[in-house]
Order: C-alpha cells, then structure tokens, then sequence
C-alpha cells in the first residue's frame, strides 16, 4: 500500500519540482513566481507548454532551449526528479500524514535551497523561515511535545556559535536552515548536521589537494551538504541514533 502510494506521488511530485525550478530562478532575483510566463534566459523565447512538461521536456529537447539552442542547466532536472524522489519516499515513510505533510514541505524546501545556494550562494529567507514555522506547526500538531521547537532552537544557536567562529565557512542563511533542520527533525537533527559536516569535507580536501592554501580563499555553498545531512536524517535518523546508542 505505502508502495503504491509513493509511485502515485512521483508524477505531482514532477510537477511540484518545476514549480520549485521557478522558486528557485527567480527568488533570489526577487522576480515574481507568477508572472511572466516560463522563457528562455538566453534568448527570453516564451517557452512553449509541450516544452515544459517535467523532466520530458528537457530528454525530448536533449537539455537546449528549442528557439536559440543555448544549454539548459541540468539542475532543472535534477531538481524535479530529486523533489519527485523525496516526496514519495515521504508517503512511503510517513504515510498520509501530518508528518508525511511536514516532511514534504521540509524535503521542497531542501530542494529550493540546494538550487539557490549552488547557483547564487544565497539560502533565502523567504523560503526558510516560512518553512520552519510551517513545518513547527505540523509536527507539533502531530506529535504534542516541545521536542521540534528545542531541535529547532538548539541546532540554530549551535550553526550561529559555528559561523561566528568561523565566519568564512558559513553564513547567517545557514544558522536559519539549522533552524527548518531542527523543527523537522527534531532529535535526529544531531545525525544530520555532523553528516553534512562530514560531506562537506570531501570538496574541502579536494580543494586543498589542488590548489593548496589558496584554497582557505575558495566559498563551498554548505546548505547542499546540510541538505544531504538532512534527507538522510529524516528517513534514517532514529535508526541510526538506535544503532549508536547500542553500541555505547
């Protein structure tokens, strides 16, 4: 039955993905997400709706905008078969639920905040602190206990220590996502910040390994790593703090 009704959600799941594509473009712009139309941001050519079905689109025009034949960015996909992805896996998780509805809101914000950091280093406040109060509503609805908004308000206090101390590795964007983190996950926010920590180090070094010091001068957009931390935490995370606490 969660089977069923996961692949049910794969095909709104797309079409909540393209949405997000446009969140994402033009938030950070402060364009509106309403008006005007899709269009090409090469050439500005009003894209034609048989163009923008999801993920179809970009396979039947090979990732090239049809009118002048400048390359569509390949985050557009990725950005509807990821948020097609994680909202199944959420109905598969959680059920029809309120955690399934805040965990779906959590995992789209994730995605919006991915797309903004990789192509403008920005994490928006419009997206995160609408989702957090969103999300804390929802799962203190479902679950009566003051556990999200102590995750919520430990794991934002705790990035803020972080970026102060270390100001160039990360901003005040990503003490809000610590924020959403905190609130959706609860407990389990202490997997998720220590993993995308770890993610994070793996460009790092990579970094270092190939242009030495001059490295400490190069930014890595750090909510792409939380978000991994983040995902990973949401579907694994009791799990994994069960596993632990075993082993101790």
């Amino acid at each position: 039955m969660a089977a069923a009704l996961g692949a049910f959600a794969v095909l709104p799941g797309l079409a909540i993905g393209s949405f997000l594509n446009v969140v994402a473009a033009r938030l950070p712009e402060r364009r509106s997400i309403v008006h005007p139309g899709s269009a090409c941001r090469a050439c500005a050519t009003p894209i034609a709706w048989y163009d923008n079905v999801p993920l179809v689109g970009y396979l039947v025009l090979r990732g090239r905008c049809r009118s002048c034949g400048t390359s569509i960015s390949p985050i557009y996909p990725a950005v509807e078969l990821a948020t097609a992805a994680l909202l199944a896996g959420c109905v598969v998780a959680f059920g029809v639920s309120l955690h399934a509805a805040a965990a779906a809101v959590f995992c789209a914000s994730l995605v919006v905040v991915t797309a903004t950091d990789l192509t403008h280093r920005i994490v928006p406040n419009r997206v995160v602190l609408p989702a957090a109060a969103v999300v804390l509503a929802l799962m203190t609805a479902a679950d009566r206990s003051p556990e999200w908004a102590i995750a919520g308000v430990g794991a934002a206090t705790f990035m803020l220590v972080v970026a102060l101390a270390y100001p160039g590795g990360m901003g005040m964007g990503d003490v809000k996502l610590a924020l959403l983190m905190g609130v959706a996950l609860g407990r389990a926010v202490v997997v998720a910040i220590p993993l995308g920590m770890l993610a994070a180090l793996v460009p790092a070094i990579v970094l270092f390994a190939r242009h030495g010091s001059g490295a400490r001068k190069m930014a890595i957009p750090f909510a792409p790593f939380l978000a991994v931390g983040s995902v990973v935490a949401l579907f694994a995370g009791d799990v994994l703090i069960r596993a632990y606490t075993s082993l101790m």
